[in-house]
């Protein structure tokens, strides 16, 4: 729970306060943190839509507050927000759930996020060998909306690979995680992932176009970590930077390289190569629309629900609660 409330704070800093200016700050964090704690310890299992109607549905927060086991959570719920002002809960109220409002108002975003079970069970795709393919295009569900569910992606992908620590290190099946402009994607944690993820039999593929997209710190985790560095034609700005890791090559080198070409550099037998010149074979594969068609189509058998099925589900979900106060009964509006 720590660990996935962490990430999920980590994730609203990188999404609306990057530079830590104290858009989200201490305030954002203790009601968060409180709130995810309550809405984790629910039955049915809670989701990030929750969060905000706990400060909504007062009927709501009154039976999330009795499944929570920890005294410092209900203290906070009973004591310290019970106690606060409503002119000053009312503008926190405001500040806090504004900060959902884009991945709550989207349908698409809302019908995942929205749904407590997950139909895939991500260590178990990583123990058995499948394949999860992800699209994330901004243009279906909008730059925020994609940043967040990547970043959910690789975080519920980190958990899974560190969950392999109960199994002994022979036994972990190579897995392997390609993300594009995988920047958009990670928060600082992610430098834990590079920096780890060998024991854990998860090999890490990731691309980006220029140094500047990365946080100093995750820049450093990349180079640090990365048994394979692959650089095509870049700028000479980021040129400057990499010829440190490619001893022999020039500034000069890595600008006017040709279309197709890297320099390269791999580690072999934990010992680094030296770089070397690789042109890459352009070959288009022939598509076989008939059989992709057939994988999808059994995918969505197996693990996926129709969209009339999912908002049935969550407008049953988030029907206002209205609790009998004689017989203490949950009745739906």
């Amino acid at each position: 729970k720590d660990f996935l409330i962490a990430e999920w704070l980590e994730m609203f800093y990188k999404l609306y306060d990057p530079n830590k200016t104290g858009i989200i700050g201490p305030q954002f964090e203790h009601w968060g943190r409180n709130a995810a704690l309550t809405v984790m310890s629910l039955p049915e299992g809670g989701t990030l839509i929750d969060i905000p109607r706990l400060f909504t549905d007062d009927q709501f927060r009154e039976r999330a507050i009795k499944s929570v086991q920890d005294p410092i959570v209900k203290a906070f719920w009973q004591e310290q927000l019970a106690k606060t002002a409503d002119f000053h809960k009312s503008e926190m109220y405001n500040y806090f759930i504004s900060k959902f409002g884009r991945f709550m108002t989207n349908k698409m975003m809302r019908n995942i996020i929205g749904q407590s079970k997950s139909a895939f069970d991500l260590r178990k795709i990583m123990d058995e060998g499948k394949i999860l393919l992800v699209n994330l295009s901004k243009g279906e569900l909008g730059e925020m909306n994609s940043y967040l569910l990547g970043m959910v992606l690789v975080s519920k992908i980190q958990s899974a690979a560190f969950s392999r620590a109960n199994i002994p290190e022979a036994e972990r099946k190579d897995f392997y995680l390609y993300v594009d402009e995988f920047q958009n994607f990670t928060t600082d944690s992610f430098a834990t992932i590079l920096s780890e993820a060998r024991k854990y039999r998860l090999s890490l593929n990731v691309t980006n176009q220029y140094i500047a997209q990365l946080t100093e710190k995750i820049r450093d985790a990349v180079v640090g970590n990365a048994g394979t560095l692959i650089c095509y034609r870049i700028g000479a700005g980021d040129a400057e930077y990499m010829v440190k890791e490619f001893p022999s090559v020039t500034i000069d080198d890595m600008v006017n390289l040709d279309k197709y070409t890297t320099y390269t550099k791999l580690l072999i037998d934990l010992t680094p190569s030296k770089p070397f010149t690789m042109h890459g074979v352009l070959s288009p594969i022939e598509k076989n629309q008939a059989m992709r068609e057939a994988i999808v189509q059994l995918s969505n058998l197996k693990y996926t629900h129709t969209k009339s099925e999912v908002e049935k589900l969550l407008d049953k979900r988030y029907k206002k609660e209205n609790i009998d106060k004689e017989s203490g009964i949950n009745v739906l509006e």
